[in-house]
């Protein structure tokens, strides 16, 4: 009986109606999740003149960083162990209270009482909650999905949902320029009705229908894992500030004892998942070789990516929109508008690319896009600092097309290569190379910048200066000062000069001409270009390559099986073909008790993952 009311809960939850449900209410969510991720960067100048705060003073840099990082860093250390309690107590009920953490704590970062560091501490504190949350409906949505759709829709559901969650990333720097320029506590206030919707709605229509584990909680591998991960990427957002006059902080003690830490406590974290009767993050899963190379693929792509759109933007903001006549206080939101083909790009191609590879297979048009990718950061090296627009809007819209092309794909042969009782666990697997990748991303993209500012922006900037009757000592104190403070002065929309030169007090001693020069809409923009156009190469080149990387992983992926006999071994049963449109479905689905199926050499047991019948690969 049991058995028959699985099956009956199964064949209901992929009814037309209940898999829409699912699809529209888990894609609202993970674009919430995603757009907050992004919609604070470009908000950043409003903020932090809302609470009355000098990010880029000496003391206040460390603020600026964790309001950029934080989220991402929190959303890559707990997503998987809540993938992982998913399983065990409920996706959809882990789901849901991911809709009310996430809702809360955005209200409470619209109310920030505060003012200077103190408000800069509360802004921090409840974004570290507002990203529990949106990790609780990041880890889930996915596996949601994969419960709902039968697999010959699988690929369109999760290709429309990774492209929700890609493309907020990207209109989150559109909808921080718009609101905040209205209220900086808007970009916080925007996510409350839909949270107050989301979780109503979630509440009342979504249901659990996937195979539930219950199993006891791997508390030592959830410790060692967050402190092993967090303490990998807390050092690589250190690592990338100022220390002891030297422009990053590589060297530093503390910076290199929390990466070596970190690293051996995932040494520790893995030795502890091969022994614990039920782990939280299942290392089996990677002897099933499309789950192994499509999450490889993943992190490599989100390495080559995630740091890139902080380079487009200083791109912009930086350089090309104050030559090109914008205002530095403007920049923020014409970099967003500007940067709307790669959005375009990635939102056409994505579900065009999750259809066809219901199709066709993954791995041919995964590894595809991965050549798309590639061949645009290319072309992004080829072009001058001021280039003609139309040339960047389709370099980065192929860039979008490309990124579309893979994430679908690989996100549809992840998912639809487990056991259907690891799909939570799995989902969250997935999501933290992901995130992962991004914070890594991050630090490697400025720390590859700031190296090469480092050995040629000073004596470029001396000399700048010195043409403009700036005192010799005090043009070269400023050019020597850590390049980072000029990087994020154009994320903020500020002018890099009029803020190193401020301290000093020599403007207002020199000639008005000489003073409008420096403080200018080209006086900066010209110095930097030649030493940021070098730091570029060095920055695309590494994202060409680890796209190539990636493309070759997606390529080791292999093939789905033919019909009648799925990857590793999975047995399988004919069934009627209008309840799958595939002629097949694993035992326990048609209403009989399921037995223990397990693939060969993956040591895994549970039901499997309904399996598209044909992917040619």
């Amino acid at each position: 009986m049991a058995g028959a009311r699985e099956a009956m809960n199964r064949k209901d939850a992929r009814g037309d109606n209940y898999k829409w449900v699912a699809l529209a209410n888990t894609t609202a969510s993970v674009f919430m999740a995603t757009l907050d991720g992004s919609i604070v960067i470009i908000a950043l100048p409003a903020i932090f003149r809302g609470i009355h705060l000098d990010p880029l003073s000496a003391g206040n840099i460390s603020y600026l960083l964790w309001m950029i990082m934080g989220y991402r860093l929190v959303q890559a250390v707990l997503v998987v162990n809540l993938g992982r309690l998913g399983d065990i107590f409920g996706r959809v009920r882990m789901y849901n209270w991911g809709f009310v953490v996430f809702t809360i704590a955005s209200v409470l970062l619209s109310f920030d009482p505060l003012a200077g560091t103190r408000a800069a501490m509360w802004l921090i504190g409840w974004r570290f909650l507002q990203a529990i949350g949106g990790s609780m409906l990041m880890a889930n949505s996915a596996a949601i999905l994969t419960d709902a759709f039968p697999p010959e829709r699988r690929g369109f559901a999760l290709g429309t949902n990774q492209i929700a969650g890609l493309a907020g990333m990207f209109i989150g720097l559109v909808a921080g320029g718009l609101l905040s320029a209205w209220d900086w506590r808007a970009v916080f206030w925007v996510n409350v009705p839909v949270g107050v919707f989301g979780t109503l709605w979630a509440y009342w229509k979504l249901r659990e229908v996937g195979t539930q584990r219950k199993a006891k909680v791997d508390w030592w591998g959830n410790l060692t894992f967050l402190l092993g991960l967090g303490s990998v990427l807390v050092g690589v957002t250190y690592g990338i500030q100022p220390y002891n006059g030297q422009s990053m902080g590589w060297e530093s003690p503390v910076v290199l004892g929390e990466i070596i830490g970190g690293v051996a406590m995932l040494v520790v974290f893995a030795v502890i998942e091969t022994r614990v009767a039920e782990p939280m993050f299942r290392l089996g899963l990677f002897k099933i070789r499309e789950f192994a190379f499509g999450n490889l693929a993943g992190l490599l792509v989100s390495i080559a990516r995630g740091g890139i759109q902080f380079m487009l933007i200083i791109w912009l903001q930086g350089i090309w929109l104050p030559l090109h006549g914008y205002d530095y206080e403007q920049t923020p939101l014409w970099a967003g508008i500007f940067l709307l083909p790669m959005t375009a790009g990635f939102m056409v191609a994505g579900p065009i690319s999750g259809i066809l590879s219901d199709k066709f297979g993954s791995r041919g048009i995964a590894t595809s896009g991965m050549a798309v990718f590639a061949s645009s950061f290319i072309g992004l090296m080829l072009i001058p600092v001021s280039f003609p627009y139309w040339v960047f809007a389709l370099l980065v819209a192929l860039n979008g097309v490309g990124s579309g092309m893979f994430a679908s794909p690989n996100t549809s042969s992840i998912m639809g290569s487990v056991p259907a009782a690891d799909r939570g666990a799995a989902s969250g697997m997935r999501a933290t190379f992901q995130n992962s990748g991004t914070a890594v991303s991050i630090g490697v993209v400025f720390t590859l910048m700031i190296a090469g500012l480092s050995s040629s922006l000073p004596s470029t900037l001396s000399s700048g200066l010195s043409r403009l009757g700036v005192p010799g000592a005090i043009a070269h104190k400023v050019a020597t000062l850590p390049p980072v403070s000029s990087l994020f002065a154009s994320v903020l929309g500020a002018n890099p000069i009029g803020h190193l030169l401020a301290p000093t007090g020599v403007l207002s001693k020199l000639p008005a001409a000489a003073r409008a020069e420096l403080t200018g809409r080209e006086f900066f923009p010209s110095l930097l270009s030649g030493p940021f156009h070098n730091g570029l190469i060095v920055v695309f080149s590494v994202s060409a390559a680890l796209s190539v990387l990636a493309g070759l992983a997606s390529l080791l992926r292999g093939k789905r099986a033919t019909p009648g006999r799925a990857p590793g071994g999975w047995n399988r049963r004919p069934v009627d073909a209008g309840e799958h449109g595939q002629g097949e479905q694993p035992a326990g689905e048609r209403g009989e008790p399921a037995r223990e199926q397990r693939p060969a050499g993956t040591g895994l047991g549970g039901d499997p993952a309904d399996e598209r019948a044909a992917d040619r690969g």
